[in-house]
């Protein structure tokens, strides 16, 4: 290959969502709404955690953190996106790229452990309910905080020192809203397989591992809940597990939608939409699901409110 096609990139094209020119505006304005909702929904969460002593425990705490993570994971990508809407300027800088990526695997790695974490938390909740204070101490849970984030930061640096390695062609058109590694990856003159090999061996440990070791949880706590038939106890593990359970059913949703649109070689066009999904649709819909799901977080919405409307009056 010729010295001129290895020359470094100095900037890249988002082409961002497959929208109508004239339908900007109205999808500029749906996204914010989409995102202030996310995060002022998020932010909520965070503050009738901190502020209600009921919920200061380990099944909130990792919520908390979860909501912090989806308000850090949207906002990688969606103000971008926003502001390439508005500006028509698509362009992004090389180092701001590979930024965007990293911390978008960073935040999105994170979650995904923080659900496995959270799943361990409900099965030893229903499963030892005895023994739970005892195991659930607080040394555990900052543990496994401080494993997910140490974990997800050796993930996402892995890629990122990769994927700086690579030389860029004069190819700079990335047909996505975000800097996603894949397309960075297609982009590439250098040999990627070192980097594909990564995805597959990362992608198995941060994915697949703790996919199952959620499934392993619920199906642990669904044979306890058998070993005692009663409505009662059925009634308490869906009003614990129901709200985390539709959050993982909603994120492992929308990625697995995401595999299945590429490996099936459908339209970029759908890809995007996939990736859309849970990188906007899921981080607002978790407040809700777990504000109306919730028994605890009602009633401290309650309170809140009504102790504002106390203090108004």
């Amino acid at each position: 290959m010729r010295p001129e096609n290895q020359s470094h990139v100095s900037e890249f094209l988002l082409l961002g969502l497959p929208i109508c020119p004239e339908q900007q505006g109205v999808f500029f304005a749906l996204f914010l709404g989409m995102y202030l909702t996310t995060v002022l929904g998020n932010l909520l969460i965070i503050l009738l955690i901190r502020l209600d002593p009921r919920l200061h425990t380990p099944m909130y705490f990792f919520l908390s953190h979860l909501a912090l993570t989806d308000v850090s994971f949207s906002s990688v990508t969606v103000p971008n996106m926003l502001i390439n809407m508005q500006t028509q300027d698509q362009s992004i800088p090389y180092a701001g790229c590979v930024a965007q990526m990293y911390f978008f695997l960073l935040f999105g790695c994170v979650d995904n452990l923080l659900l496995v974490v959270m799943a361990y938390d409900r099965y030893v909740a229903i499963c030892h309910p005895l023994h739970y204070t005892t195991i659930m101490s607080r040394g555990l849970c900052m543990f496994l905080l401080a494993g997910s984030w140490l974990l997800s930061c050796v993930s996402a640096l892995s890629h990122t020192i990769l994927l700086a390695q690579l030389s860029f062609c004069v190819e700079n058109i990335i047909p996505h809203f975000f800097c996603d590694l894949a397309a960075l990856l297609k982009l590439s003159c250098s040999d990627t397989s070192l980097n594909e090999l990564l995805i597959f061996t990362v992608g198995t440990a941060v994915v697949i591992l703790p996919l199952s070791g959620i499934l392993i949880s619920y199906g642990l706590i669904g044979v306890s809940i058998l070993k005692v038939p009663s409505t009662k106890g059925i009634c308490k593990a869906l009003s614990t597990c129901g709200s985390h359970l539709s959050v993982v059913s909603l994120f492992y949703g929308t990625i697995m939608a995401l595999y299945f649109s590429n490996s099936s070689g459908k339209s970029k066009d759908k890809d995007t939409i996939a990736s859309l999904m849970y990188t906007v649709v899921t981080p607002m819909l978790n407040p809700f699901i777990y504000s109306l799901r919730n028994r605890d977080m009602k009633l401290a919405l309650g309170i809140l409110f009504r102790s504002n409307n106390l203090l108004i009056k």
